[in-house]
């Protein structure tokens, strides 16, 4: 009986081990209690109504569809400028924003990036590059939109820059999370619990084409919209659709993970990612699981950077282009510089200096900018933003970068081409409208 008793403790332990093995192979880690979503969850609820995707398909709105990189701008009248104003915001032909400084002379600066290379929240005669093409007295094309990351960027340029409106010199704007964005499927996913879609008229971060590293090889890959046309966008409305498209977008999980969204966490896929990065992620310090994904995230979406960045220098090296990079960062990266001369970006900044890549850092002028104010932080930071830069933020930028522009090009802007202390030649110019003296009024 003793001897039957001890024989079925002992299965009964191995089996309680057996079952505990199990549970420690699952591929999800639980961190929270059961009343956060899970994973699936999340992703189930980032669906959007017919109606949405039927108005932004419909317009007018603030992007049209776009089956590359989801979306590029519209025409739209967003009340969000200063003052609770509307702002105008309109875009041509070419699919670049409006803009009327030298319109029409030949453009040999193209600019790409995210929002505030759009210059969202004020009119198309607000944004720097029309303050800056003012002053340099030549035109300069803005091809930015709300919501790239440097990816989405990076393939509008490459687009662009292959037709007969491509430029010598481009302008490549970097700002804030453009990093994490590149590695999103659909940006939406992240966006939604916030970002009011507006029935339509202010959708964004659809679908588009994205880069991921390859857990098996260690490499980056570029992978194409998993929603190229029109008719496939309607399965944004589909609950299980969404959630078994993003499911192992790995990047979306760890940044819901970090931010409380979802309660689980893929173990085993964020362990080959973290030995690829050469991240120690320690499960056992349940406290700071979040904070880990915080960090495993940041590293993967600069290292996505660094990948971008190697092929634009490659595009503008092939096709005999000048690039210069603009790093800035209003919220994070100029919040660490302040507080303690760190920033979470450093590894691009010591990437662009070790490969001698030409680069303008809208931080840095800014942080020197904010230490001749008696002010705080915040005080200093609404006399430029509203959020995005207001029209005195986009002029700041403007001059602030101009030393940096013309010295780059070559021959310099007319404005720099003085030959007389007096004058400057026209011939040219004027693309052969005469020169007529004014008529004296009687």
């Amino acid at each position: 009986m003793n001897k039957n008793r001890s024989r079925w403790m002992s299965i009964a332990l191995l089996m309680g081990l057996a079952a505990n093995a199990i549970i420690l192979a699952r591929p999800t880690v639980a961190a929270e209690p059961p009343e956060k979503p899970t994973f699936k969850e999340y992703l189930e609820k980032s669906a959007v109504s017919r109606e949405t995707i039927d108005r932004f398909l419909r317009g007018p709105s603030w992007s049209q569809f776009d089956p590359e990189v989801g979306y590029i701008l519209g025409n739209y009248l967003p009340a969000e400028g200063i003052d609770q104003s509307a702002n105008i915001s309109t875009v041509q032909t070419n699919g670049a924003r409006t803009s009327f400084m030298y319109a029409g002379r030949k453009c040999r600066i193209n600019t790409y990036g995210d929002s505030f290379t759009l210059c969202e929240q004020v009119s198309d005669g607000e944004t720097w590059q029309e303050y800056l093409a003012a002053h340099l007295g030549e035109p300069i094309r803005n091809f930015g939109m709300g919501g790239y990351g440097v990816y989405q960027a990076y393939r509008r340029m490459l687009r662009e820059e292959k037709t007969d409106h491509g430029a010598e010199y481009l302008i490549f704007y970097i700002w804030g999370d453009d990093h994490i964005r590149s590695l999103l499927r659909c940006r939406h996913a992240i966006i939604y619990q916030w970002r009011d879609p507006q029935e339509g008229r202010r959708l964004q971060g659809n679908f588009w084409s994205n880069v991921e590293l390859d857990l098996a090889t260690g490499r980056f890959v570029e992978k194409e919209n998993l929603l190229p046309t029109t008719e496939s966008l309607y399965h944004m409305t589909e609950p299980q659709w969404m959630a078994e498209h993003l499911q192992d977008d790995l990047a979306l999980q760890l940044f819901a993970f970090k931010e409380g969204r979802c309660r689980d966490l893929d173990q085993d896929r964020t362990n080959k990612l973290a030995a690829k990065l050469d991240f120690k992620f320690d499960w056992n310090n349940t406290a700071t699981l979040r904070t880990q994904a915080g960090q495993l995230l940041d590293r993967y979406s600069l290292r996505a950077t660094r990948f971008i960045l190697d092929k634009a220098r490659a595009f503008a090296s092939q096709n005999n282009k000048k690039l210069l990079v603009v790093l800035f960062d209003p919220g994070r990266t100029m919040a660490e510089l302040k507080q303690s001369g760190t920033r979470y970006d450093q590894e691009i900044v010591d990437y662009l200096t070790a490969e001698k890549v030409n680069y303008f850092d809208m931080n840095e002028v800014h942080i020197r900018d904010f230490r001749r104010y008696n002010l705080s932080f915040e005080e200093y930071k609404k006399q430029y933003l509203i959020g995005h830069y207001n029209p005195a933020g986009n002029h700041f930028f403007a001059h602030s970068i101009k030393g940096k522009v013309v010295d780059w090009l070559d021959p310099k802007p007319i404005t720099y081409q003085q030959r007389d202390p007096q004058t400057i030649e026209f011939k040219d110019y004027l693309q052969g409208q005469s020169l007529k003296p004014a008529t004296a009024r009687p």
